[in-house]
This record gives C-alpha cells, structure tokens and sequence, in this order.
C-alpha cells in the first residue's frame, strides 16, 4: 500500500498528460488494498457481509440478491442455486452475515429503495418495483415513514449538505457502519 500512495502522491505533483486516468486506477486499487487490510484484521467469527464473502456459497447467495433484488427470492431458489440445502445456506448465512437471507434481502431492498427516494425523481410503483414488492408500502413498515415523507426529508436535508442515514428514517449526517453493500 505504501508503494501505492508514493505513486499516487507523485503523479497529483506533476500534472501530465494521463494523470487523471492514472490516478483513477490507483484510487481503485487502493480501495481494494484496504479491503483487504480490513478484511485480514476482522477477527474469525465477526459477521458481516464483507466477511461472508471469503465464503464461495454466501457470496454466491450475495451476489444472486444484488444482481436481481425484484426477484421473489425464497431459500428454496437460493438453495438450489448454490446446490446446497435450505438448512445449510441458513444456518451458514446467518452465521457470517449476522442475520437471515430473507432478512438480509428485506433490508437490502429498503436501502436501494431509500437511495432512489433520495436520489431520483421515480415513481413510488417503479421504486417498488425495482426492489421486489408489490406495494410501495412495503417501505413504511420497514422504515417506520412512508416513502413520500423519507423523500421530502431526503430532499430538505440534500438542499441543507446533510445526507439522509441509511438505517434511519430521520435526518442525519451519514456515518460509519452501513450494514450493507451501497
């Protein structure tokens, strides 16, 4: 990593043609180097989606749900996608992610659901659409608002420089520890 931020620090001193692609790159491989770091200094046993990763199943399980989060998933699809039993794929998942897939999925779908509220002008049925239910609704019971007031909030605390939290349902400046994959 440090090899990675003398070169870095080199290439923003002098402004040459290629730069900017060059400094991209590097952002990028920095990003994984500290992932990496990260992911080495997480205690075995911790749970969280990144260390579920290290597991092939749980981060085909994973991968299934981001690629298509509008899909009815159950854990008899999930199971036999990764060809694995129902109990195995539950009880691995819960163990390294911290929590059920199907709950997993819930709140993945509530966060990309949250961020086009926040960050597009889509329909509430498109929104809802995107992510899996057939109810736009479906947001307030997760979120405790219902999905026109977590937008007005969203876009009074955007024209204020202030982010919406994505666990929480008022206000707040983001911080550390999003539970899931942006």
């Amino acid at each position: 990593m440090h090899d990675t931020l003398r070169i870095l620090s080199a290439e923003l001193g002098e402004q040459r043609p290629g730069t900017q692609a060059i400094v991209g790159r590097l952002i990028d491989v920095l990003f994984v180097l500290v992932l990496r770091d990260w992911l080495d200094a997480e205690p075995d046993g911790s749970s969280s989606w990144l260390t579920a990763l290290r597991d092939p199943l749980i981060s085909e399980t994973l991968s299934l749900m981001h690629a298509r989060p509008e899909h009815q998933w159950t854990i008899d699809d999930l199971a036999s996608q990764i060809a694995v039993s129902r109990a195995t794929l539950a009880r691995r998942f819960t163990s390294l992610v911290g929590e059920p897939p199907l709950a997993y999925l819930t709140s993945w779908r509530m966060d990309l659901a949250a961020r086009r509220l926040r960050e597009t002008d889509d329909s509430l049925d498109d929104i809802a659409a995107s992510v899996g239910y057939a109810s736009p609704f479906a947001f307030s019971r997760h979120r405790g608002l219902p999905p026109t007031s977590y937008r007005r909030a969203a876009l009074a605390t955007r024209h204020a420089g202030v982010r919406l939290e994505q666990s929480g349902s008022a206000p707040r400046a983001a911080g550390p520890g999003r539970k899931h994959l942006p």
